[in-house]
C-alpha cells in the first residue's frame, strides 16, 4: 500500500533540519520503501516541511518508518500524518 507522509516543521528548526539532512536522506535511500520524497518551502524559499511517499505492507509499518526517521528522533516536525494514498497519474 502507497502511504503519503506528511510533516510539518516546528518553527526556527531549519538548523535541525540541516544538521540531520544527510542521515535523513540515507535513510530515504536505505530503507528502500521511499518512492517520491521532498520538503515543503515557505514564501522565502526555506524548507519548513516534508512530503514522502511510502509503499509499505500497511499502516504499522509506515508509522515505524515515520518514527525511525533521522529528522524525526531529531525532534524536527511539530507534526506528521499518514494517509493511506492511491496513485492515479
Amino acid at each position: 500500500m502507497r502511504v503519503a507522509v506528511i510533516c510539518t516543521d516546528k518553527p526556527d528548526h531549519i538548523e535541525v533540519r540541516k544538521a540531520n539532512r544527510e542521515a535523513h536522506l540515507s535513510y530515504l535511500k536505505d530503507t528502500g520503501v521511499v518512492e517520491q520524497a521532498g520538503p515543503f518551502l515557505n514564501a522565502d524559499g526555506v524548507m519548513c516541511g516534508s512530503l514522502l511517499i511510502l509503499e509499505v505492507a500497511d499502516m504499522a509499518a509506515a508509522q515505524a518508518w515515520a518514527d525511525a526517521d533521522p529528522y524525526a528522533k531529531a525532534g524536527l516536525f511539530s507534526a506528521v500524518r499518514l494517509e493511506i494514498w492511491n496513485k492515479v497519474i
